[in-house]
This record gives structure tokens, C-alpha cells and sequence, in this order.
């Protein structure tokens, strides 16, 4: 299995955008730096969106502890949102492969090795990490969540042609070279039915789905995402089927 690795990927950039995660950052810190991809280097890429909070002063703390980490940290001029501090991070990235990672803990760094594995296996260029397969543990929350995102998935398929289970995901990885080449405009959780469009598009693309663990969390724990950006992801869905 290493020398697999190793011909496969040398590099994981891990892109974490964050605002206002004081209570989590260092939490989530930890379990990327503790998980062990035998040789794969990590990179760390940190873009703060402007946090009003600790969060700078906690990341550079942890970077101060762990040198080795290979960390970077951005930090944003304004707020932008979510599509723009991870189109910042892809652009600041140097690894093979990408994943993008949130700043909570909802998803585990721990199942890094299930996404790579169809890369290692089938030279996948992009693997999502889906929240509706599999026998991995999901917390349970929000019924109407979980519609929407099923409905958004396959409304986004219909225009996409692909069979996807989970649009919608954090866990997305995708080689380096493909991402640096897409012109991402949402700036908010549009991010995901325009990325997923438009890596449609890339000729002889393979794309993957793994089943993934979720830790979700409510509005009272932190989460951000509201009705608003469901129907902003409709839009995105249909306007990113015409538009490059």
C-alpha cells in the first residue's frame, strides 16, 4: 500500500476555511495533524475570512507549538464567505490532490484514506465524501436538511448527468491541477453546485463518491447554512449549467 501511495499522490493539501471558529479550530488542528498517510506529506492552508473573534490568534498559536505542521495561514481583507476563502486556499496550494476541510469538527480527518483510496486504486481525479452511504456513524438532526440536500443533489444531477448521493458535501478531493483551473465566482455556499458543474465539464474527469462518518452540528453549536443559501444553491444549479 505505500508504494502505492507514493506513486499515486505526494502531497495533500488540507484547505480549511474559517470564520469565527475559536471553540474548534484547535480541535480540528489536531486531528489533521495527528492523522498518518504514510508517505504523504501534508499542507495545512488556513484562510481566515476575516473571523471577528480568536480564531487568527488561536491558529498562530498551534503554529507556534507545531512547527513541523507545515502550516499557512491567509487572512482575508473582508468577509467574503466560504466559496471565496476556498478559492483563495486553491489558489495558495501546492499538493497533488486537494480537500477541502471544514473549520468544525463535523467532518473526521481520520477518513482522509477513504477518499484517497479511489485515487490510489483508479487514479481518480476528484472523490466526494458522501454523508448518505455507507455504514459510517451520522449524527442525527434535521429532517428538512437532509430533503433539501437529497433534492439539491439530484437536481444538480439532472443537470449535471452525474450520479452523485451528496452534492452538498465539505469532503470533496480533487487534484490540484484541475482545481487551479476552474474560475470559481460564488463567493458563499454557492460553491458546491458551481464546483460540482464545472468539474462536469472537464473532459475524461473521473469522479468518485465514498461514504463518509458526520458529525453535524445545530445552529445553537455553530451552524452557519440557512435557508437562504438553499435557494441560492437552485440558482447556482441551473446557472452553472450554461455558464463557464
Amino acid at each position: 500500500m505505500s508504494s502505492l501511495f507514493k506513486m499515486a499522490i505526494n502531497k495533500l493539501s488540507i484547505l480549511i476555511p474559517a470564520y469565527n471558529e475559536e471553540k474548534t479550530i484547535e480541535l480540528i488542528l489536531d486531528k489533521v495533524r495527528l492523522v498518518n498517510l504514510e508517505n504523504v506529506q501534508k499542507e495545512v492552508v488556513v484562510v481566515n475570512d476575516c473571523s471577528t473573534d480568536a480564531t487568527v490568534e488561536r491558529i498562530n498559536a498551534y503554529s507556534s507549538k507545531h512547527p513541523d505542521m507545515n502550516l499557512k495561514l491567509f487572512s482575508q481583507p473582508f468577509n467574503q464567505g466560504k466559496g471565496a476563502a476556498i478559492n483563495r486556499a486553491i489558489q495558495e496550494c501546492s499538493g497533488d490532490y486537494l480537500i477541502i476541510q471544514d473549520a468544525d469538527l463535523e467532518y473526521d480527518p481520520n477518513e482522509y484514506e477513504l477518499l484517497l483510496k479511489p485515487v490510489i486504486i483508479a487514479d481518480a481525479d476528484v472523490v466526494y465524501g458522501s454523508r448518505f452511504v455507507g455504514h459510517h456513524p451520522h449524527r442525527i438532526l434535521f429532517f428538512w436538511h437532509s430533503i433539501g440536500n437529497k433534492f439539491l443533489t439530484r437536481l444538480s444531477n439532472m443537470m449535471t448527468n452525474l450520479n452523485l448521493t451528496d452534492m452538498e458535501t465539505c469532503y470533496k478531493l480533487i487534484r490540484v491541477s484541475i482545481a487551479k483551473n476552474i474560475e470559481i465566482k460564488e463567493n458563499r455556499f454557492g460553491i458546491e453546485p458551481e464546483i460540482t458543474a464545472k468539474l462536469a465539464r472537464v473532459k475524461g474527469i473521473k469522479i468518485y463518491e465514498v461514504g463518509i462518518s458526520y458529525y453535524g452540528r445545530t445552529y445553537e453549536e455553530g451552524k452557519k447554512i440557512g435557508w437562504k443559501d438553499g435557494f441560492r444553491a437552485i440558482y447556482c444549479i441551473f446557472k452553472y449549467k450554461f455558464v463557464k
